[in-house]
């Protein structure tokens, strides 16, 4: 499937990976998101991006999203109750919003 119009983009660095959350539209108007992780890893003088990417369709939004609050939460609540998850909240300078074209590149 080759990639539509974006959109909307919300990059999350951490470390090592970045997450891409991008919003795409189809030919026919509809829209669905993409959530892409990059890692990066030393190659020789520079880096190379191993890429993951995930489809995501408007049908299954509120599922998905319901499943991935209950996993954080029973983590964050039965695993590992005594860590204060506040301490990885993201700092604004890790977290870059685009709205239409994104200048985003993968090389």
């Amino acid at each position: 499937m080759e990639d539509r119009e974006q959109i909307y983009s919300k990059r999350v660095r951490a470390g090592k990976r970045t997450y891409f959350f991008d919003v795409r539209s189809t030919r026919s108007n509809d829209y669905y998101l993409t959530i892409t992780e990059s890692r990066r890893h030393p190659q020789g003088d520079g880096f190379t991006y191993e890429k993951h990417k995930m489809f995501l369709y408007k049908e299954d939004f509120d599922k998905f999203v319901d499943a991935l609050k209950d996993a954080v939460d029973h983590v964050k609540t039965e695993l590992m109750p005594e860590v204060d998850f506040s301490q990885f909240e993201s700092k604004s300078d890790e977290v870059d919003v685009v709205i239409g074209e994104s200048d985003l590149k993968w090389e």
